[in-house]
């Protein structure tokens, strides 16, 4: 995985998508520490996150933005809600990140076909690598 400061990127921007409907639920900030863990950032720099973000580093690999939309999607429903605005937020979020259109569309449709929304990463993979041959 990346640099540091593409880890601090990636958990600032699943921070402000989290707070897309103006509120952090208990699980929504549970679920994010736990990506934090993961990535090797502390619960203080985490925290600290939740109070300033960090600057915006795209990610260089087709395969490191495919993982963040999908941890985006699991974030969006880790409260088992579902938004409009969350949903129209994550597909702008997958467009800025350059992925493909039908591919995100795709992705946002076959979830409600999974328990609790969860798509299965080979799922996932398999309908991005689709778009690209």
């Amino acid at each position: 995985m990346g640099t540091y400061e593409e880890k601090l990127s990636i958990l600032s921007e699943m921070i402000a998508f989290a707070r897309v409907d103006h509120s952090m639920k208990r699980s929504e900030y549970e679920f994010l520490l736990k990506v934090a863990s993961n990535l090797g950032i502390d619960k203080e720099t985490f925290d600290g996150l939740l109070k300033h973000r960090s600057p915006k580093i795209t990610l260089k690999s087709q395969a490191e933005r495919i993982v963040q939309f999908h941890r985006l999607l699991l974030l969006m429903n880790i409260d088992r809600e579902q938004h409009k605005s969350e949903v129209n937020t994550l597909y702008n979020i997958g467009l800025k990140m350059g992925l493909p259109p039908v591919a995100i569309g795709q992705v946002l449709e076959v979830m409600h076909r999974y328990p609790d929304n969860v798509v299965p990463p080979e799922v996932l993979i398999d309908i991005f690598k689709a778009h690209y041959n």
